[in-house]
């Protein structure tokens, strides 16, 4: 299996190296610039038309860490817990930094039903984001756009089947697209843009940010990784690839924060919207 164009990338530069200087080789070994090919991979297995690969491996194992974490921490709980540092110490906070810091200011306690979902969708995103700096994986799984849409389309089709059952399937699209307050000579213009925005972009938005803040850090980090073999040799290079590696340091803590932000906002917004289709007031 090729794991990365990025791993192919850094060997050709690696033989590079080997025959000196790569931007004053007379053999003109060109700089193997990331781009679109990191983000394609050879099937582990095919089943008739189904390619299994590394990405749907990397979801499935992020799952079976979130679950497999939880069951370990809740299975047994105890009133006071052994160990600060044991799995149900754990599991409680991370179900208490979700209810506090994501659940609650949105939905309020009408929203605790909601508590196991959001925690697993948190976690779910960050373990997949983290991929992106774990060594040997080195690849978010988010950013393959499919992962972010079905995650997505998951939450959509729970906001709306949240509204309907909340509001009535009349009023639920009555009080989306109709704002309240909103003068009733601008509503021809409001509505279609109401419900455009509520329906269409909210959805397309909250997939996109995902998708492209993961795929723009994985490609940042893969910039700088080739460039700190491809610019390695015994003289000025050197410099230059010293430099590169301190940059690939610096945006891995940058990334490290951006993983944990981003399954925060998705998740966030997910709240947010579910606290919005069980209000009939828009």
């Amino acid at each position: 299996m090729r794991d990365s164009y990025a791993i192919d990338a850094i060997q050709a530069a690696h033989v590079c190296t080997q025959a000196g200087s790569h931007f004053q080789s007379s053999s003109h070994c060109p700089y193997p610039a990331p781009g679109v090919g990191d983000f394609y991979f050879t099937p582990l297995f095919s089943i008739g038309g189904f390619h299994f690969t590394k990405p749907m491996l990397l979801a499935l194992a992020a799952a079976a860490v979130v679950v497999l974490f939880f069951w370990s921490g809740f299975r047994d709980p105890q009133v006071k817990p052994r160990r600060w540092w044991g799995a149900q110490n754990l599991s409680e906070l991370g179900v208490l930094f979700v209810r506090d810091q994501i659940l609650r200011p949105q939905l309020g306690r009408r929203g605790d039903s909601f508590l196991p979902f959001l925690t697993s969708l948190f976690f779910f995103i960050w373990l997949m984001n983290l991929g992106e700096i774990i060594p040997v994986i080195l690849f978010p799984a988010t950013s393959k756009i499919g992962i972010p849409l079905v995650l997505t389309l998951m939450v959509w089709i729970t906001y709306l089947a949240i509204g309907i059952r909340s509001q009535g399937p009349i009023g639920y699209f009555k009080n989306m697209a109709v704002p309240s307050g909103a003068p009733w000579w601008i509503l021809p213009l409001l509505g279609p843009l109401e419900l455009l925005s509520n329906i269409f972009v909210r959805p397309f938005t909250l997939c996109i940010r995902l998708f492209a803040n993961m795929l723009a850090g994985h490609l940042l980090l893969l910039v700088f990784y080739i460039a700190t073999w491809y610019l390695f040799t015994l003289s000025i290079g050197l410099l230059f690839s010293v430099t590169s590696f301190v940059v690939t340091l610096l945006v891995t803590l940058l990334e490290v924060l951006i993983t944990a932000l981003q399954a925060f906002i998705f998740t966030t917004l997910t709240a947010f919207y579910f606290a919005d289709s069980m209000s009939s007031a828009h």
